[in-house]
């Protein structure tokens, strides 16, 4: 895999497809609860060797050609973050222990920049990028970086 690409969709195609309009299919696709499912798969199928997760509670959700495990995460209009998902949303906190066992446990992050949907910029970030931003205080204290930063800061810095 490129260390960075694009997916494109076609809007009306897929608001035909559904029977819905293309701000809807916008809205859905821009959304990244909704659209990780899909990134996900066209990632997989796009890559051939590739394979998904056995499971959504797995700890990844891609595994590459020589067993590497990869997180899929979306860049939205909030930024985007490293931590593990169960230290996201309301009443739950970043916690370093569990932080540094996710990262341990993964090759890395492809990060999908939803927002500019229909084209999508596709990032793919070693673990070690994301160790050197969070001991540098690049990333916010919970692990979690606006999109304006990434774009500006970060993505420039990715190194393979």
């Amino acid at each position: 895999m490129e260390n960075r690409f694009q997916l494109s969709w076609d809007e009306e195609e897929l608001a035909r497809a559904f029977k819905i309009t293309p701000k809807d299919v916008r809205e859905y696709l821009t959304d990244g609860r909704r659209v990780s499912f899909i990134i996900e798969r066209r990632l997989m199928w796009e890559h051939p060797g590739w394979k998904l997760a056995p499971s959504e509670g797995a700890g990844y959700d891609l595994l590459d050609p020589d067993g590497g495990m990869w997180e899929v995460r979306s860049i939205t209009r909030g930024g985007v973050y490293f931590n593990p998902s169960n230290q996201v949303g309301s009443g739950r906190a970043f916690n370093e222990d569990g932080f540094q066992q996710k990262l341990g446990g993964i090759k890395g992050f492809i990060l999908s920049d939803i927002v500019g949907f229909p084209v999508v910029d596709v990032f793919v970030v070693p673990v070690q990028n994301v160790l050197d931003w969070h001991s540098q205080r690049l990333l916010g204290s919970n692990a979690k970086v606006s999109r304006a930063k990434f774009l500006r800061e970060l993505a420039p810095r990715i190194q393979l």
